[in-house]
């Protein structure tokens, strides 16, 4: 009589383990969200370490020489190193030819 009551008691105890497994909120499907949520914030913290590497290289070029330093002040501020002259060439157009379509003549009646 006791070994029955204890296999009931086993019984309902592994229907409530697998509802919980199964069928709860937050069973395995909330594991299973959890799981593609870590994944996506790993893609993110692979490419945040990435463009880390790259500032990091930036900072120890701007930190050991300063032709990063005349290099950027040249592309973002445009200046000119000492001894050095600025050339600027400007096109100008061409005024032998139209730059467009003549306007069509009046039609006389």
């Amino acid at each position: 009589m006791v070994a029955r009551r204890i296999g009931i008691v086993l019984v309902i105890l592994l229907v409530i383990l697998h509802y919980q497994i199964w069928i709860a909120p937050d069973g395995l499907r909330q594991w299973v969200r959890l799981g593609h949520m870590i994944d996506v914030q790993d893609e993110k913290i692979d490419k945040l370490k990435a463009r880390n590497d790259l500032l990091d290289a930036e900072v120890r070029d701007l930190k050991q020489g300063l032709e990063a330093v005349e290099e950027r002040a040249r592309r973002e501020l445009g200046m000119v190193g000492e001894g050095e002259t600025f050339y600027q060439f400007v096109h100008e157009p061409d005024h032998d030819r139209p730059t467009s379509a003549p306007a069509p003549s009046p039609a006389s009646p």
